[in-house]
């Protein structure tokens, strides 16, 4: 009997896949068999993780990604694929940043577009176009930002909101290619990227900010980055075969539960 969830033979393209939510993602989709392609900014971060995936007998690849420049990204994805054709395709990378209307610069929202956005349209791209002659599954990482208005979140949930339009508008084109493309938007996620934000801006409160920031979330913590994972995994499978054009929270209840 073939076991649920098996990635075996699969190509599978994490982007931001050095750290927190991009690294479990690379791991949990080579413990099914996939081969992790691992694109990040810092070269270092994603040979790391690859380094840990083969250490535990599984397939990954590492490459330098600027996700924002559209040229790297067509050069990139060609280089790491070679012959080979893409099956699945996680747009992770991503950037934040705290403000609102007033305090947020013009300069504060080019940087979070050339990221969060023209970053997935590109990676959308080169990803679409690897696909369109077998298929594929994409998952792109929106949050709950697209869905309720969060306090100092202005150009941080416009670029999400974008993702999760960016979502439906690719899988109701891509369709005819056997192309699934979803997202899921998190809640809060425990990642080093919240325990650095907590140490440069509470400094010496950083236990009594996680406590609060935990219980934002109806079940009373963060998400782990292996939850994001899991979910992700379950979209990439076959399992999920009838399943497109969809958006799935996974935020301890935050956006049904705190209204």
């Amino acid at each position: 009997m073939k076991n649920k969830f098996d990635l075996t033979g699969k190509i599978a393209v994490v982007t931001g896949g050095g750290s927190g939510i991009g690294k479990a993602i690379a791991i949990t989709l080579s413990q099914q068999g996939a081969t992790s392609i691992i694109l990040d900014l810092s070269l270092e971060a994603a040979n790391a993780v690859v380094q840990e995936i083969e250490e535990a007998g599984r397939k990954a690849e590492a490459y330098a990604c600027d996700v924002a420049d559209h040229d790297h990204v067509s050069k990139v994805f060609t280089e790491a694929l070679g012959e080979r054709s893409l099956d699945l395709l996680i747009n992770n990378a991503g950037i934040s940043h705290i403000g609102n209307i007033l305090n947020t610069s013009a300069e504060d929202l080019d940087r979070i577009y050339s990221v969060n956005i023209k970053g997935v349209f590109n990676t959308l791209k080169a990803g679409v176009e690897a696909m369109k002659s077998k298929g594929g599954s994409i998952v792109n990482i929106s949050s709950i930002a697209a869905h309720v208005g969060l306090s100092d979140r202005f150009a941080y949930s416009t670029s999400k909101g974008a993702v999760h339009a960016m979502t439906m508008s690719v899988a109701k084109d891509c369709i005819s290619f056997g192309i699934r493309c979803n997202s899921i938007s998190p809640g809060r996620v425990h990642t080093p990227f919240v325990d650095g934000f907590l140490a440069k801006n509470y400094p010496g409160n950083e236990k009594e900010m996680f406590e609060t920031l935990s219980k934002t979330q109806p079940i009373g913590r963060m998400g782990k980055p292996e939850e994001m994972a899991d979910l992700v995994l379950y979209l990439c499978s076959e399992e999920a075969s009838f399943i497109t054009g969809s958006d799935f929270s996974i935020d301890g209840g935050f956006l049904t539960l705190n209204t």
